[in-house]
């Protein structure tokens, strides 16, 4: 017995396909984002390089008292006068 038009025809096997990748692959990268955002935890890195980053990191070690007033001060002129400094070629 033949089953003529009784079944799925070329068209709808290929949308099934498809459609199957698409929902594999929406899968595969939830989980991907998932792993990622859990995984992460609370990385922040403090660029180190301009002056005002530089003038945080002072403040921070004075707040931390692993430095006294006068050096804190006399770092922080440092920092303030070295572009300065730099500018004029000597």
């Amino acid at each position: 017995m033949m089953y003529y038009g009784n079944g799925m025809g070329g068209w709808g096997i290929m949308l099934m396909a498809v459609g199957n990748l698409l929902f594999w692959g929406l899968v595969i990268a939830g989980v991907v984002a998932l792993v990622r955002h859990t995984g992460r935890g609370d990385q922040r890195v403090e660029p180190v390089g301009d002056a005002y980053t530089l003038q945080r990191v002072l403040a921070k070690r004075f707040a931390r008292s692993e430095i006294d007033a006068e050096e804190y001060v006399r770092r922080l002129r440092t920092l303030v006068c070295a572009p300065q400094a730099r500018g004029t070629g000597a």
